[in-house]
């Protein structure tokens, strides 16, 4: 899996640029949502550059530069023309600026759809050119971490927003770096197009599993690649002060979904998955397990655990106590520390489990989270999100609760492994001083 090669990775950093006074990095993620899982992808990748290289200058690129710039303490600016605010919900167009009278007016505000290309076409193009304006002072463009390689969101959400910023950076000299990214699923033939151009821009990449690596290669990516472990298992966690309980609490966190259109049955679907939850929760509850609910992602997921109270409710004669969502990674965290088992959907809501060491039932939404199971050697307790059977996942639970202690061994055996690799890749891509001068005396 670690097949770095000092002098080659000292060629791509460039390294007449790279002086240890003088480093510019820039690093793009869509984050912006809410959803905790990309900001610990940021946090990881700022706190281990910085741990190596202290006198670089990071600035981040986001889907919400006013939100990420408060959460991370640095500069921040958009990804795409139209922003997001918590919720994923579209904001403001960056390049419109101030509506002239008369005919700019019209061509500002028609509906005709000719005028309304040519216009979408001028915005992108004076995007892009401030966009080059602004990443042309830096050494690196890292796209770090995330699933950015889908067409979930259409060809022209992540693909062409990764290619268009691949694009620019080059022909402004500026390196750029894939990240132990996710990739998939990848259905369109444009969206496949964009995705392997992109790739061909790269000076490195790396993918955070197998399958994406896999699918990649399928694709028509034949460069080298490497494979590692998701860039939030070198999250350096906050300290916590866990109170030892009698009883074991289950941390249950539901998710909308689907979260993705086209779907003709999108809201009968959701309901289902939402009473089906509620019936493995009241199983829970039966058991006398006590249980509490958690989110990952402050955009959305507190209206799933809203309906979830509802639902318990309105139908099973549980009354649960008002959820309280946190606001801060650290209050994540520290919230999921006092949890002894995880009940998740989200793929971040495994690893955040793993990195604090609770059992974790997996609810997947998606193949990366049962690809995460399977790796971790979990896949018994994990379940698809579409079809599972409440009384089942309780048995699983069960399962899980009696032999907690060879899951949780293993779970620590993987996370030293899996944090091993991490700091290995990170010390050889941002080598400490010392280091770094015999790289760049090899490379000359």
């Amino acid at each position: 899996m670690l097949e770095l090669i000092h002098s080659s990775w000292a060629e791509v950093l460039n390294p007449a640029r790279m002086h240890p006074e003088a480093r510019k990095i820039a690093i793009l993620h869509h984050a912006g949502g809410g959803n905790f899982g990309d900001e610990a992808e940021i946090a990881s990748v700022i706190d281990n550059i910085r741990s190596r290289w202290p006198n670089t200058e990071i600035t981040l690129f986001s889907m919400n530069p006013e939100d990420t710039a408060k959460r991370h303490g640095i500069t921040a600016y958009p990804v795409r023309r139209h922003t997001w605010s918590i919720g994923y919900q579209r904001t403001v167009e960056e390049t419109h600026g101030a509506v002239r009278e008369g005919l700019f007016q019209w061509m500002r505000t028609t509906t005709n759809p000719a005028i309304r290309l040519l216009r979408g076409v001028f915005d992108e193009m004076k995007f892009l050119i401030g966009s080059r304006r602004r990443i042309k002072r830096f050494d690196l463009l890292i796209v770090s971490g995330g699933g950015h390689l889908t067409d979930r969101g259409g060809t022209w959400s992540f693909p062409y927003a990764i290619l268009s910023w691949f694009a620019v950076a080059k022909s402004a000299g500026v390196k750029c770096v894939l990240l132990n990214v996710g990739a998939g699923p990848l259905i369109k033939p444009m969206s496949k197009y964009l995705v392997r151009s992109a790739l061909s821009l790269a000076s490195y990449v790396s993918f955070r599993d197998n399958e994406s690596q896999a699918l990649v290669a399928r694709i028509g990516f034949k460069r080298k690649s490497y494979v590692f472990p998701d860039n939030v298992y070198a999250l350096q966690l906050p300290s916590t002060k866990t109170l030892r309980r009698e009883t074991k609490t289950i941390g249950i966190a539901p998710m909308p979904f689907p979260a993705d259109p086209p779907f003709d049955n999108r809201e009968k679907i959701y309901r289902d998955v939402i009473a089906r939850f509620a019936m493995f929760t009241s199983a829970v509850v039966k058991h006398s397990y006590p249980i509490t609910f958690f989110g990952t992602d402050i955009g959305s997921d507190p209206a799933a655990i809203e309906d979830l109270r509802v639902q318990l409710r309105d139908h099973h004669g549980l009354d649960t106590d008002p959820y309280e969502p946190v606001y801060s990674l650290d209050e994540l965290l520290r919230q999921m520390s006092a949890l002894d088992y995880v009940v998740t959907c989200r793929f971040h809501g495994v690893v955040f489990a793993h990195l604090l060491n609770k059992p974790v039932l997996a609810v997947s939404h998606h193949p990366k989270v049962t690809h995460l199971m399977h790796a971790l050697g979990l896949s018994e307790y994990c379940v698809d999100i579409r079809t599972f059977d409440p009384a089942n996942l309780a048995d699983r639970l069960d399962s899980m609760v009696r032999n907690q202690r060879e899951i949780k061994a293993q779970m620590s055996a993987s996370l030293v492994q899996h944090r091993k690799l991490l700091k290995s890749q990170f010390d050889e891509l941002w080598p400490t001083e010392t280091k770094d001068s015999a790289v760049l005396a090899q490379a000359q």
